[in-house]
């Protein structure tokens, strides 16, 4: 309960401050920095694609991130079964420095929660306002965490306990390919190594080693009506054996995004951003677990002032049983 009324207190604040724009100025298009938050995908390392320019020479970048999902997916084949029913929030810290001109170091620092959540009743009630269908959801318990996978009569994999605890560290450093802030086009060259620490057992962390690899670009045009930005990346990631469904989790999966985004004024900027990936896990028929996924974030930033800013963005699954339901994103950030 009460993590769920600090996150529920860091939205309204971001809501409220969105009704004075006078106070804000020059919003910068940068990509969400979000990724697939499903409870089996979420667990590695796979990485928010990050800027095209880099953190200055000396100076920093810190994001305080927040995304909440609801998961709900009931599926099943002669020889296997899946339920993921409940809901996540991961919060994460995101540092990044600039060590000297074109170079980048950072790290990232996750906290996830797994529960009931509070959201079942708001989402079936808005799946029948507009005719989307439900998916079982409104025959499943309210509000019930329950994530299990079985295969071949065993089961492999059951969390029906709310938790929460630190997750798996990811350290990062980039390197500046082409242009840089204040460029109409850059481009880098970006890398991540994600630590096990978090608890796999809880779904908190993998157990793996995960590195990866990608480039981030991005382009911008200035009309008399605003600025408009292109923004792109892609790259691979390698994965040791983990303690997740270790003997059907693949060992490398490519990932990449696919973003746009106007600022008509100084004080804000609309975005929609496409995040996908290939496949987790192998050896199974059920698209949950051996689908590439598709995840598409609409929203925007508000500039607080040159410094702060706050992203604001709801993600839907493009690809559906692949990703949540629907994820929550926020994120503040600042410059020093």
């Amino acid at each position: 309960m009460k993590n769920r009324a600090q996150i529920l207190s860091f939205l309204i604040f971001g809501v409220a401050f969105s009704l004075y724009p006078f106070f804000l100025q020059a919003a910068e298009i940068a990509p969400f920095y979000t990724q697939n938050q499903s409870p089996l995908v979420q667990i590695y390392g796979l990485p928010s694609i990050g800027d095209s320019s880099l953190a200055p020479s000396g100076k920093a970048d810190f994001r305080l991130i927040i995304d909440h999902a609801s998961h709900f997916v009931d599926d099943s084949t002669p020889r296997e079964s899946i339920l993921l029913d409940g809901e996540s929030t991961r919060i994460s810290v995101d540092a990044r420095y600039g060590i000297k001109k074109s170079w980048e170091v950072g790290v990232v620092i996750p906290y996830v929660i797994h529960s009931g959540g509070f959201l079942d009743g708001f989402i079936e009630g808005y799946h029948h306002i507009f005719g989307f269908p439900q998916g079982g959801r409104d025959r499943a318990p309210r509000n019930r965490l329950l994530y299990r996978y079985v295969k071949d009569g065993h089961e492999r994999l059951k969390v029906d306990s709310s938790g929460s605890g630190p997750g798996d560290i990811s350290l990062n450093g980039g390197w500046q390919v082409t242009g840089g802030k204040g460029r109409p086009s850059s481009l880098a060259l970006r890398s991540s190594l994600k630590l096990p620490t978090g608890k796999s057992s809880d779904l908190h962390g993998s157990g793996s080693w995960d590195l990866s690899l990608w480039l981030v670009g991005s382009h911008d045009w200035q009309f008399n009506h605003g600025r408009i930005t292109l923004l792109g990346a892609a790259g691979m990631m390698g994965m040791t054996e983990g303690d997740v469904l270790e003997n059907q989790q693949r060992k490398g999966v490519g990932f990449g995004s696919l973003g746009i985004g106007w600022s008509p004024a100084r004080w804000i900027a609309l975005k929609a951003q496409a995040n996908g990936h290939t496949p987790f896990y192998r050896d199974s028929e059920l698209r949950e677990l051996n689908m590439s996924s598709l995840q598409l974030t609409i929203g925007g930033t508000l500039a607080f002032s040159e410094k702060i800013s706050l992203d604001l963005g709801v993600t839907e699954d493009v690809i559906v049983k692949t990703s949540p339901d629907v994820v929550f994103h926020l994120a503040l950030r600042g410059n020093f």
